[in-house]
Parts: structure tokens; C-alpha cells; sequence
């Protein structure tokens, strides 16, 4: 069985300013770990955050589409799993952004669960990030 997750979030910031902050690693560091990240197809990164005794804190990866600014996948593989995510960046009419994530292949309840509260928490750490421009 695979699970999908979809969210949105908006933000009171120009589509630029929050791809930006989506692809850019000094800026990624700051809302979701530290990473050898860069937006180029075929690129393979990896985010290291603060091992636990549930997790080696390594998420694994390799860009798979950019069109900037509008769209950035990549896969997100730690442990046995690998999924794919994939944001959707949209101008609103009023110059703001919603960005809006998919993320595939998700095996578990318990890892859809994890999934929803990392990007959720993670999102207000965006949030702070995009203030502070």
C-alpha cells in the first residue's frame, strides 16, 4: 500500500523569495536541517539533522524535476523508505504564495502521521525563516 500526503501552506511573500528559501541551502539549513542541497536535475543531497534512538538523522536524495520557480521534486529516502516530494509553488492575486506539497509513496499510517507533523512544524520554521527577509 502507498500513501500520498497533501498540504498547503500560504505565505505572505513573493513566489522568488520562497523558492529561494525551498532551494537554496544556507536558507534550507535554517527551517529544515543542514544539507549538500542544489536545485540542478540528477543532484544527490543529503539533510542531517540530530540523530535520535528511533532515527540516524540522514534523509537521502536526488533531484528529479526543477522548473523555477514554480515547481522543484525530489526523492526523500531514509531508512527502508523513499518517497517523493514534490512542491507547487502558485502567485496568488495578491502577490503571496501558496506552496503546496505532495509527498508519494508513503508505506505506513504512522509514516503519513510523521510526514504531516515534520512539514507542519517545519512550515512555521519557513514561516520564521521568510520573516526575517
Amino acid at each position: 500500500m502507498s500513501l500520498s500526503l497533501a498540504l498547503d501552506f500560504q505565505y505572505n511573500k513573493s513566489i522568488d523569495k520562497v523558492w529561494h528559501a525551498l532551494t537554496d541551502s544556507d536558507m534550507l539549513e535554517k527551517w529544515i536541517w543542514k544539507n549538500d542541497f542544489k536545485p540542478v536535475v540528477g543532484h544527490k543531497f543529503t539533510f542531517r539533522a540530530e540523530p535520535s534512538e528511533w532515527w540516524d538523522g540522514i534523509v537521502k536524495g536526488e533531484v528529479l524535476e526543477v522548473d523555477e520557480p514554480n515547481m522543484i521534486s525530489y526523492t526523500w529516502a531514509s531508512g527502508a523508505e523513499e518517497h517523493v516530494v514534490t512542491w507547487t509553488l502558485t502567485e496568488t492575486p495578491d502577490g503571496n504564495t501558496n506552496l503546496h506539497l505532495d509527498q508519494t509513496g508513503i508505506h505506513t499510517e504512522d509514516g503519513l502521521k510523521g510526514a504531516q507533523y515534520g512539514w507542519t512544524n517545519m512550515s512555521e520554521q519557513l514561516t520564521a525563516v521568510l520573516e526575517e527577509q
